[in-house]
């Protein structure tokens, strides 16, 4: 008995490297990182940035998957509908946060769907001119507008991003009439704000500042509660005769529900590392944003409440879901 009892313990011994060998360990498969815009714009600079050392620390290709289209709701559905298996990861920005309120309805649940991983990037919007118009600051501007009812005008990059809605709720506070151009993208929004087609834009500082360097835009202010230490120069809208105004651009990465646990934490723990590499830590400073070390936890209750700022200030402004 005891000589069948071993023999069967050998052959199941024999047979357990074989079983392992047969589950995938992770990660083991080319990593996606699925980008909610078209390639140039930050989320995608910062999704070209993190791939390499992503890659290196975790042995694995990761390839940057660039899905523009519906206000980054063709690829945050694409990352919901993913396998939970750590392979793909969505890089969505804070439209992941507006959508819910400015949609009827989406082809996902934006809080049930989708793990919250790490935030990249914190980033304040950028209020610039072009240098035709005889504004210095944003109460200059809002004297001019005041002056010229529905003369001046203001780009927005398409679908309900927070620079547009930092817009309206600027001229909504303000009380003037300034005119919305619609474009597609806010590279054709800035290209247009350059040759002075347009007024003004808020947009990402990321490819603003090196046209306010070059003095071919004016800033007027930011949108954050702080001034980036990129633009110290420059006055918050807060500080501009609007107290209380703070609103954000947030990239940030995203798994789909279901992703295991320790890939959760693996994933976490070494893009944090690679943000937190003098490399990354000059990067986000230059483009005038601030990175995060918070946790998944941490971070899912920042998008709490940054869920309640959307829900409120599109209320505020009055727009209807389509």
């Amino acid at each position: 008995m005891k000589k069948i009892l071993l023999s069967s313990l050998v052959a199941l011994a024999a047979l357990l490297p074989g079983i392992a060998a047969s589950a995938d360990p992770w990660p083991s498969k080319p990593i996606r990182i699925v980008v909610t815009f078209a390639p140039g714009g930050t989320s995608d600079v910062l999704g070209r940035a993190i791939a390499p050392p992503l890659s290196a620390a975790l042995g694995v290709p990761v390839v940057v998957v660039n899905k523009p289209g519906a206000n980054s709701i063709i690829a945050t559905q694409e990352v919901a509908r993913s396998a939970p298996d750590g392979n793909t990861i969505g890089l969505f920005i804070s439209a992941h946060a507006i959508n819910p309120y400015i949609a009827k309805s989406l082809p996902y649940d934006s809080k049930k769907d989708f793990i919250p991983l790490a935030m990249l990037a914190l980033m304040p919007g950028l209020l610039t001119v072009n240098p035709t118009v005889p504004a210095n600051t944003v109460q200059e501007l809002i004297a001019l507008a005041k002056a010229k009812p529905g003369t001046l005008s203001y780009g927005t990059p398409g679908g309900l991003t927070s620079g547009q809605l930092s817009m309206q709720y600027l001229i909504k506070l303000a009380g003037v009439n300034i005119v919305e151009i619609p474009y597609k993208g806010g590279g054709p929004a800035l290209a247009d704000l350059l040759a002075g087609h347009i007024q003004m834009l808020i947009n990402s500082p990321t490819s603003t500042i090196p046209h306010v360097t070059s003095g071919k835009l004016r800033p007027l202010a930011t949108t954050g509660a702080a001034r980036p230490a990129a633009l110290k120069d420059v006055p918050t809208i807060a500080e501009s005769g609007f107290p209380g105004f703070e609103l954000y651009e947030w990239y940030a990465l995203f798994l789909p529900a279901g992703t295991p646990k320790e890939i959760v934490t693996r994933l976490h723990s070494e893009v944090m590392k690679v943000m937190a590499s003098p490399e990354m830590v000059k990067r986000i400073a230059d483009i005038g944003a601030q990175s995060s070390n918070d946790t998944p936890e941490q971070f899912a209750q920042f998008l709490i409440k940054e869920d309640k700022v959307w829900g409120d200030l599109v209320k505020a402004i009055g727009i209807q879901p389509e």
